[in-house]
């Protein structure tokens, strides 16, 4: 299905985006597109390409082809640490904890990609449950609090893209309110967000646009104000 997103003021604009894992084709020409700003999740069943995807922007994949523009600049053949000094960040599934350093260790270890990265004070207001754990290790901390902590180490950074993995993935309803609840204020604050997310009641609710990921290719574009009228689309696709 063609996206006909209006290009204008675009923080992220993936065309005839091909990935492979070695000689695996995973991706076969996906195409979307997030404004400054915007919330969109990728949506589809577990192998459709959706972590792929986020994978393929930062070129964590193999060989990959097409192009993806980062706030107006190439990146398709740009090393991974360049394609994050465009302002890139990306939480992954696995979250990546140093278990042996202390949280503010974890928070004070990224390196800078732009000058507006978040203080530890404004991360504390932001994940309350970080200050109360600074001094403890990461294999101390609750599977909700390792996920805050992934968060928030990228928002030290600088990025002002987010490419969040199945951020709700095992955790209780109550850290998972937590975590929307910051989202939602990340997108207030003007962060542009790719959600990767099973969870579609946590992503619904957020969401500016939802993108239909199956066999490596964008089959759909659901806005907020369709979804309503889509829940039998959804479904099919979903498998809900």
């Amino acid at each position: 299905m063609p996206d006909v997103l209006d290009h204008a003021g675009e923080m992220l604009r993936v065309t005839g985006l091909h990935a492979f894992y070695g000689e695996s084709h995973i991706l076969h020409g996906i195409d979307f597109g997030v404004r400054r700003g915007e919330l969109v999740t990728l949506l589809g069943r577990n192998g459709a390409g959706r972590t792929t995807t986020l994978k393929a922007i930062l070129g964590l994949t193999g060989k990959r082809a097409g192009s993806v523009m980062v706030n107006g600049n190439e990146a398709i053949n740009l090393p991974t640490h360049k394609i994050a000094h465009l302002g890139v960040g990306w939480c992954p599934e696995e979250r990546a904890i140093f278990s042996s350093l202390n949280v503010e260790e974890n928070l004070n270890l990224p390196p800078k990609v732009r000058s507006d990265g978040m203080s530890l004070e404004e991360i504390y207001e932001l994940f309350p449950n970080l200050w109360e754990r600074r001094k403890s290790q990461g294999t101390r901390l609750s599977g909700g609090e390792q996920q805050m902590l992934a968060m928030a180490r990228i928002l030290r950074t600088g990025a002002r893209l987010l490419l969040l993995d199945e951020i709700t993935e095992g955790l209780a309803p109550v850290i998972v309110k937590k975590i929307g609840d910051s989202v939602r204020l990340l997108k207030e604050r003007g962060y542009t967000i790719v959600l990767v997310e099973q969870n579609f009641r946590f992503a619904a609710g957020i969401a500016d646009r939802h993108y239909v990921i199956e066999h490596g290719q964008v089959v759909d574009a659901i806005t907020a104000d369709e979804l309503a009228a889509s829940t039998e689309r959804l479904n099919k696709y979903l498998g809900v």
